[in-house]
């Protein structure tokens, strides 16, 4: 899309501004989404791509980044030098030399969120205020025992929202969980006819038989009504939005766009039209006379820091990347964090903004709920891969063919230095029905993150120890100009378009969170301001049972039925408990091949039932 095309509220500048190195004037340039996106200032040159390649060597020898740094700085020192001396010689502009010979550029510019007009004293007093006021209306809602806590959730029927759900039911100081639901169009897949409407309410119902939620008090708490985020006040007709007016307590704003490779009018849509529309929603409740509102509670990530390699990202401030985002989602949740901050500091709304890192399944389990998607996608296509490769069908040409896609499908682009932030979704979860008792985080922005990262190199060790599969880190500059062109190129020419489609996804999704220098997430709020266990969940454990969920329960994503999904995620989680009463130990600390013999003796994987002999007694 050009720049003309651009709507004016989608446009960047309405939260980012260019700024001159030279003179430090705001320049009225352009801002295109893509030149905020890392991968618009690198691999446009070969001199560019070894340089990159050259630094990660470093890393992976050294273990030093800021070596690396230094490196690469000399290399481009020496390079203008040379640009000099050549531009002098020939009498041609050593920019441009430099420029052309080796992929030299210099910037003259910075981008930065634009300044709030407030001072930093005016700030905190507007805050401190907003806090006050929180502790406040809970404590004046509690003051009558019969009233408990009553939540408008977006975005409960994905992955993070149906953990909420599930805690919140065994929840006894939340009363009611109202869902907001899209009614689902059930369309023919050749011809497009309708066949059928779901309403929200039958949504809801087949939701909580998922999340095996049967008795009758506890179904009791939740409600499921038509809305839609892209909407105006979330799309709630005038009736029920009244009711909600009189009764609701927090909004919980958890839907969001989690696909990375979405393109920037989707993200922008589904990240900041969301968010401001459940924003607005909110602070129509605070304004409301009569109405119990607490607080807003906004589900970020805490990857709105973007490419931050040289300190923390710290959980009090938002800044520009000197580094850049790796892709649009970040972008546009990095501007509905600014929109949320706009709408306390402006509006006055009482706000707590949450950020996970990179969600995965349940800490013990691995249970899902059916995902397939972020780190689920990886996993499950190695392991499908591992089953050609162990299993492979019909002739020699096509043993031969399946046998050279397998091995093609087990190259990731990865560092082996690269920290992934993992965290388990129910440690997720917690910290988000934590928030709503604990009116001290309005005002603030609180990690939801591990200080237990995992390295690209561990990841690799323990798909290969629990698939059996041998995947090879293929450097991310290399893999990205040189081996995936090159790769897909083959595969088209073998009529493997899907197979190249899905390689070029697996590189764009996950290429900027494997290479060397990832952010270094600040934490603590979690535990000081919501009260969660300073012990967070070891990422390597937790991955591991990733790993172990997705092979047996999901069959790497070939079951996909949610009634067959939820059957077998509750047998799964029967069985993790009684290893873990039998060996005293967490399942995901035990060794692949002692976890596999209490698997078989335990369950029936093919039938996935559980075998007579391990629940007798």
């Amino acid at each position: 899309m050009s720049h003309a095309a651009l709507p004016p509220e989608l446009e960047p500048k309405r939260y980012i501004e260019k700024v001159s190195l030279v003179s430090g004037e705001v320049l009225d340039h352009p801002i295109l989404p893509k030149h905020l996106l890392v991968h618009n200032h690198r691999d446009y040159h070969p001199v560019d791509i070894h340089a990159r390649h050259v630094m990660s060597r470093v890393v992976r020898e050294t273990g030093d980044e800021e070596a690396a740094r230094q490196r690469i700085r000399k290399r481009r020192r020496l390079g203008h030098r040379t640009a000099e001396v050549l531009g002098k010689a020939l009498g041609k502009d050593p920019v441009r030399i430099s420029k052309a010979l080796f992929g030299l550029k210099e910037k003259e510019y910075y981008f930065r969120y634009k300044r709030h007009p407030l001072s930093a004293e005016e700030i905190a007093t507007r805050l401190a205020a907003l806090r006050e006021q929180a502790v406040e209306r809970l404590a004046v809602h509690r003051r009558d025992g019969r009233l408990g806590l009553r939540v408008l959730l977006t975005g409960g029927t994905g992955f993070v929202g149906q953990e909420i759900l599930w805690q919140a039911a065994h929840d006894d100081e939340i009363v009611e969980l109202v869902v907001l639901v899209r009614p689902k169009e059930v369309r023919d897949r050749k011809t497009g006819e309708l066949l059928e409407t779901i309403s929200p309410a039958e949504r809801g119902e087949k939701l909580l038989d998922h999340l095996w939620l049967e008795s009758d008090q506890q179904r009791a708490k939740f409600r499921f009504v038509a809305g839609d985020v892209e909407q105006p006040l979330l799309g709630i007709d005038e009736q029920e939005a009244e009711r909600l007016r009189e009764t609701l307590t927090h909004v919980i704003h958890c839907a969001a766009s989690v696909a990375f490779d979405d393109p920037y009018e989707a993200s922008f849509r589904a990240n900041v039209t969301g968010t401001l529309n459940a924003l607005r929603f909110s602070h129509h409740l605070q304004g409301s006379e009569g109405s119990p509102f607490v607080a807003h509670l906004a589900i970020e990530t805490s990857y709105i820091h973007g490419r931050q390699v040289k300190k923390a990202a710290r959980e009090d401030e938002i800044v520009f990347p000197r580094n850049f985002y790796n892709n649009y989602y970040e972008l546009t949740k990095a501007m509905a964090s600014i929109e949320t901050e706009r709408f306390m500091l402006q509006k006055g709304l009482r706000v707590v903004q949450l950020c996970p890192a990179i969600v995965i399944g349940e800490a013990v389990t691995g249970n899902n709920r059916g995902d397939t998607k972020v780190v689920n996608a990886p996993v499950n296509l190695f392991g499908r891969a591992g089953q050609a490769l162990s299993t492979p069908k019909g002739g020699w040409m096509d043993r031969s063919t399946g046998a050279m896609l397998a091995r093609m499908a087990c190259v990731f682009p990865g560092d082996p230095s690269a920290e992934l932030n993992l965290v388990p979704v129910d440690r997720v979860a917690a910290g988000i029905v934590a928030a709503l008792k604990r009116p001290q985080a309005v005002g603030r922005r609180v990690h939801l993150a591990t200080d237990k990262r995992m390295t690209s190199a561990s990841m690799v060790q323990i798909v290969e120890e629990e698939l059996g599969v041998k995947v090879k880190l293929a450097e991310p500059t290399l893999h990205r100009n040189v081996t995936l062109p090159a790769l897909t190129r083959l595969l088209k020419g073998l009529r493997q378009d899907k197979v190249a489609r899905g390689l070029e996804k697996l590189a764009t999704i996950f290429g900027g969170y494997s290479e060397w220098g990832q952010p270094v997430h600040e934490v603590g709020n979690d535990v000081e301001l919501l009260g969660l266990s300073p012990d967070r969940p070891d990422t390597e454990q937790a991955f591991r049972m990733l790993c172990r969920h997705n092979r047996y329960v999901q069959r790497f994503g070939q079951v996909r039925d949610p009634d067959e999904i939820s059957r077998r995620e509750r047998i799964w989680r029967g069985f993790v408990q009684r290893l873990e009463e039998r060996t005293e130990r967490p399942a995901g600390a035990l060794p692949a091949a002692e976890f596999r013999r209490h698997l078989a003796a335990d369950l029936d994987v093919n039938r996935f039932e559980p075998r007579e002999a391990a629940t007798a007694g």
